[in-house]
Formats: C-alpha cells, structure tokens, sequence
C-alpha cells in the first residue's frame, strides 16, 4: 500500500467483523464488511485515493455496489487506467479550469463505448461518489447514494452538513444512467470556510446501521476528539459492529485548513478593525 495512494474493492478484501483503519497521506480510510451474525458474507465497497500534497490536492471515490461487486470492480479498474490523464487535468492553471475539464472526462469516460459494453455484461451496479479537493474548493460528482459531508463551525451554526442530494435509483453497472437518453447525476463545486474543514465520505452501511447511531450528521462530528482521526473513525466502526450492522461500510476522512480568505456577506462586520 502506498503511502498516497489506494485502490481497493471488497471483493479483493472484504474485512467481514473486521473493523479496520489505515491512512494514506492526509485520508483516514476506514473499512468494515459488516457483521456475519447479521448475514453478511460479502463486501460489495470500494474506494480509490490519490494524494499529492506538493500540488496541494486530494482525488478520492467510493463506490458501492449490489448484486455482486463486479460494477465496483470495473469502476476502480477504470479510474485506474485513466489515472495519468486524470491527474494530468489536476495540473491545470486554474482551479476553475480542473474542475471544468474534470468533469468532461469522467462524464466522457463513462459513456466511452468500451465503457458501457464492459457496463452491459457485468451483473450489478454501483453507487459512485468522486471528490476533488485543490486549494480552498471541492467538486464532486455523484451517482445514486453514497454521502458527503463538510463539517465546519460556520456552516454547523447554520445546520449545514450534507453536501450532496443521495439519489436512490441512480448506478452505474448493468443498469446505467449513461445508458439513458439523459444521463442523471449531479456535481458541484463549494468554497470550504477559513480555519478547518472536516470532510467526510461515506457509504451508506454507516447511517442505514441498525438503531441508527449516525443517521444525524452531528453523531459523526461529535465523534472526533483529541483521540486522533484513527482511533475516531475506528469507534465509528466498532459502534455500527455493536449494532449489528450487516452492510458494509466504507469512510473516507481528512481536514482541511484554510488560511485564505473566504467569501462573507457584505453586512459582515466579525473582524472590524
């Protein structure tokens, strides 16, 4: 395992009664298949991380599949193939342009022909969530389910937590939204605030999990403390574990810090001199 990098589906290790933790680079990756006395046998996640702290920015994915993780399987090799090209576009001179022309690639990627044949033979689909982070922004693009968070003091004021709309009948697989006459999927690009950020990536195993520990995103940002990021997030798992948890869950977690200015309301009057 590189210390910057990750690629990793289920299939390949399913971590079933397994809560486990690892970091790669800035990203706290935490990893559980859910609870064999619940019925589970398999772990359809997965989750692709590239890190490069010089260039000041983070590429992540996770994925979650049904039926059988094949749908996920092809989503990493994907991704994998195209890494050169993807992080050749992180390079671009401007944030703006990124984002613009990553957006244009990955939505071309998924409807390339090759693609959507793969798509057509495997058995099953798959939730996606990519987000990239550069400088003081993140876009992301969804398909289907998978959660984003962004936790920080001005927007918690506010009751702000969730950064995407889940989708329930949205994939990618052998039924796939790139096969339609309109493709659905949504992106999105947000300012993170001065000081910390908190941003938070997880499949849908954490807030489905019975009784229901982390359906509010503020269970999730009151588990962070002076533990450190690792013995968190490995609480989270062991919680959902106690619970009985039968889907597996995948997390994706790292700060920000901010030190640029941010965009106020022109009334702001915090840090008048």
């Amino acid at each position: 395992m590189s210390k910057n990098e990750l690629n990793w589906v289920g299939s390949i290790e399913a971590f079933l009664d397994k809560p486990t933790v690892h970091q790669i680079g800035p990203i706290v990756v935490g990893r559980y298949g859910g609870n064999s006395s619940a019925g589970q046998y398999k772990n359809e996640d997965g989750c692709l991380i590239w890190v490069d702290s010089d260039e000041n920015w983070e590429f992540t994915m996770i994925v979650d599949a049904h039926n059988t993780a094949e749908s996920a399987e092809q989503m990493i090799e994907l991704f994998t193939r195209e890494k050169s090209q993807i992080q050749k576009l992180l390079l671009s001179e401007t944030v703006l342009q990124t984002f613009k022309k990553m957006e244009e690639k990955i939505v071309c990627m998924f409807q390339s022909p090759d693609f959507l044949s793969i798509c057509r033979k495997v058995q099953g689909e798959t939730a996606c969530l990519i987000l990239v982070r550069k400088d003081k922004y993140i876009w992301w693009f969804s398909v289907g389910d998978c959660l984003l968070y962004l936790f920080h003091p001005d927007l918690a004021a506010l009751g702000q937590y969730q950064v995407n709309q889940r989708q329930f009948y949205e994939w990618i697989g052998q039924v796939n939204t790139f096969e339609q006459e309109v493709p659905c999927y949504s992106t999105g690009i947000r300012e993170l605030r001065k000081g910390e950020n908190r941003l938070f990536l997880t499949t849908d195993g954490l807030v489905e999990c019975p009784n229901e520990p982390f359906a509010d995103p503020m269970r999730i940002t009151e588990s962070f403390d002076d533990e450190g990021e690792q013995h968190n997030v490995l609480s989270m798992l062991k919680t959902i574990q106690e619970n009985g948890v039968r889907d597996s869950t995948t997390i994706l977690t790292w700060t920000v810090d901010v030190m640029k200015e941010v965009t106020m309301p022109s009334d702001f009057r915090g840090s008048e001199k």
